[in-house]
């Protein structure tokens, strides 16, 4: 479609054009948090390249740093790595290979910084690539985490030492035996959505007081107790869910668990 173009996103020109659907910066402080997230990361290599109309209507995006810094609980030093892509709120934008597109041009930057390749994880379901994409381009699984995490790469030199999940994803879980714990990192603005209504359900529906978990760099995320890394939720050092949910979702879930 020839009204769109990819443009990348910079400490200058980030809020005119927001990220992940959110533009109005005064309105939305999921974008205010994503912005200085974005902003604290840019100097260190990351990168977003969105997906615009030709009216400036965001269409689609992808994220990418260098692996040290990676926000999934992944051992992927020395390869780029893949935080988030999507393409078409609207149906018309998908299916035109913009999703191809901005991979190929993450592959080149890795080249060109000399990495040994590229990875990302997905999952079929809400919040993840899945691996079909990857695929395509010549990724091949590496490493899985339960439940049904895959860790995908790209390797330059077929030589190179495969990226990894975190050994101790599970051990994490360790630490949070009791309670309702939150975990969110201002990397997934959609981290923002909810977290308040849900926190509020868990106190005055089920006598919970839940503990919000602000990680606020990539070791705490690379840390985390579930492979998503940025976002989960747990009750009684069970991970009830890996990405973030509305507030009536979180008490279908409660409503099972407490009879």
């Amino acid at each position: 479609m020839s009204d769109v173009t990819v443009i990348d996103l910079t400490p200058e020109n980030i809020a005119e054009y927001g990220v992940c659907g959110y533009k109005d910066v005064k309105k939305h402080v999921e974008l205010r948090r994503k912005i200085d997230w974005f902003k604290k990361y840019y100097p260190k290599g990351l990168r977003i390249k969105a997906v615009l109309t030709k009216e400036g209507e965001y269409q689609g995006m992808l994220e990418y740093m260098p692996g040290r810094y990676a926000h999934r609980p992944v051992d992927a030093g020395g390869y780029m790595f893949i935080q988030c892509i999507f393409v078409g709120f609207r149906k018309e934008f998908k299916g035109h290979g913009y999703a191809s597109s901005l991979i190929d041009a993450c592959i080149s930057d890795a080249k060109n910084a000399g990495m040994k390749g590229v990875a990302v994880v997905t999952r079929k379901g809400p919040f993840m690539a899945k691996k079909d994409i990857f695929v395509k381009k010549g990724f091949v699984m590496v490493d899985e985490a339960k439940p049904d995490f895959e860790l995908m790469a790209l390797k330059f030199d077929p030589g190179a030492e495969n990226p990894s999940f975190k050994a101790d994803i599970e051990k994490n879980c360790e630490k949070y035996p009791e309670g309702l714990s939150i975990f969110r990192s201002a990397q997934c603005p959609y981290s923002e959505k909810n977290v308040a209504a849900i926190m509020e359900t868990a106190s005055e529906k089920y006598g919970i007081k839940a503990r919000l978990v602000e990680m606020e760099d990539e070791e705490s995320v690379q840390n985390a107790p579930s492979p998503f890394g940025t976002f989960c939720i747990m009750y009684n050092g069970k991970v009830i869910s890996h990405h973030p949910i509305s507030n009536t979702r979180f008490e279908n879930i409660m409503d099972k668990i407490i009879k």
